[in-house]
């Protein structure tokens, strides 16, 4: 599954369940020198602004990579410099009760991307979900898509550093029945899934 798609999916979205999302793909960034661009960047308010800032790994992608680290070195550069520059800076605000800003590393579901995550899951399960901005809070996650297939406002995530760790029970208890993620898991060996067993 290539990145376009994904894209594609995440934007339609967050058109059908925001109201008048403000939505920029390939959003660059320049903070400090470091430039870079973010896969899909949007922002929502709810009714306080959220700025959802996402990186997409589709197959090419985790096959390119030498790595987990260098995904996630990745990630950590756009997590870190995203709004650093300016002209996406993130101000406190008083009274704020959910956080500014949500810093997404999304998979796709695929036997390629569910090897990947599976052989290095201590390194994504190991992203700690909290984080600020400056004094704005802000929520990391790295997760699987799922519900590409249905109804664009039923798109979800399956998040591999929350309190369900990859491969346990709770995980994949998480993952919907017969969805793309489901079927790549099943094609995947079982000692990759579950080495425990």
């Amino acid at each position: 599954m290539r990145e376009d798609e994904l894209a594609t999916r995440v934007v339609d979205h967050y058109a059908a369940v925001h109201d008048d999302p403000e939505i920029r793909l390939e959003e660059p960034y320049d903070a400090e020198g470091r430039r870079g661009i973010v896969d899909v960047y949007v922002r929502v308010h709810t009714p306080e602004r959220v700025d959802h800032v996402i990186e997409l790994k589709g197959d090419a992608a985790v096959r390119r990579a030498t790595g987990a680290n260098e995904v996630l070195r990745q990630y950590r550069r756009m997590e870190r410099y995203f709004h650093a520059d300016a002209s996406h800076a993130l101000r406190p605000k008083l009274g704020r009760t959910e956080p500014g800003a949500r810093f997404r590393l999304c998979f796709a579901p695929t036997p390629t991307c569910v090897y990947h995550v599976a052989t290095h899951r201590s390194l994504y399960g190991s992203v700690d979900a909290a984080t600020r901005v400056d004094d704005v809070p802000a929520v990391r996650t790295v997760a699987f898509l799922t519900g590409l297939d249905g109804d664009p406002a039923d798109l979800g995530m399956v998040s591999v550093n929350g309190d369900a760790p990859f491969g346990s029970p709770a995980f994949l208890n998480a993952v919907p029945d017969g969805s793309r993620l489901a079927e790549s898991i099943r094609r995947v060996d079982d000692d990759v899934i579950d080495p425990e067993n």
